[in-house]
């Protein structure tokens, strides 16, 4: 029996369009049982101007009512609003997720520029590396429906913990894609031929049909990127290794490269 599932959505309110709350009232549609939505309306002080002559700062009781509340009840989505008033911005979405259990955060990317990089602020990478359930970053353009899904894997780590991280990507990558009736791809980069992933072990391993098994040499920015764009992806589930003292001090450069490198939304797994 299904299970009702609460989305975490963040809501920027200087922004001019919400593609985060938009995109999960189009995935409630696809759940069999209609998900709960958190709506929780902050501001990022890294990535906003929030000094008073920025009028996008400054929303009524019409703006809650036209902007949130209506595509909501329209939607017929049972819902909450916070609004926070907190100045750390990431710890703020963190705990609250946890405080409802959340089973997702959406969480709204801006559009990349015209050399295909964009700037991803210290606070969301903290937000990425300590986010206690799944973080999917939404895109602008990027497709809503989830039908073909591509776990991007690492099966060269020789470490457990990027072990483990690998079973979890490919776990939620067959959990998404059974609620939404979706295809999932496996994609596994590599440089050095003497460190050629073993096809078979990719297909015993992940459970995924060899046709759907893509071993690429390159960067795994480049190998990634370029099988999504092939097999038209709609959402690319990665990992990232979390919190272990040196947050504010690693970004993680491979994962860097890897969400700049993508046009759909990217569903970020965090090992604790």
């Amino acid at each position: 029996m299904s299970t009702q599932q609460k989305l975490f959505v963040v809501v920027d309110p200087t922004a001019e369009t919400h593609i985060a709350l938009e995109r999960a009232i189009i995935i409630s549609k696809l759940h069999a049982v209609t998900p709960f939505v958190y709506v929780f309306v902050a501001v990022d002080p890294d990535a906003v101007d929030t000094r008073s002559s920025n009028d996008q700062l400054f929303r009524d009781q019409k703006w809650f009512d036209e902007t949130i509340k209506k595509p909501l009840n329209d939607a017929g989505i049972e819902y909450l609003i916070q609004v926070s008033w907190s100045s750390e911005w990431q710890k703020s979405i963190m705990d609250s997720a946890k405080r409802i259990d959340s089973t997702v955060i959406y969480l709204p990317v801006h559009a990349k520029s015209n050399n295909r990089r964009f700037s991803f602020t210290e606070s969301k990478w903290e937000l990425l590396k300590g986010a206690y359930c799944p973080v999917v970053l939404i895109r602008p353009g990027a497709g809503a429906q989830r039908k073909v899904i591509l776990a991007a894997v690492n099966f060269q780590a020789q470490r457990d913990v990027q072990r483990e991280l690998n079973k979890k990507i490919v776990e939620q990558a067959n959990y998404f894609a059974e609620m939404y009736g979706a295809t999932v791809h496996v994609v596994n980069g590599y440089l050095d031929s003497m460190n050629y992933p073993d096809r078979g072990r990719l297909v015993n391993e992940t459970g995924i049909p060899a046709e759907r098994i893509h071993v690429r040499n390159g960067y795994t920015s480049e190998a990634v990127s370029e099988v999504a764009e092939e097999i038209n992806a709609d959402l690319v589930v990665m990992g990232t290794l979390g919190q272990n003292g040196m947050t504010t001090t690693r970004r993680g450069n491979t994962a860097e490269r890897l969400i700049a490198a993508l046009d759909t939304d990217v569903m970020v797994i965090n090992h604790e």
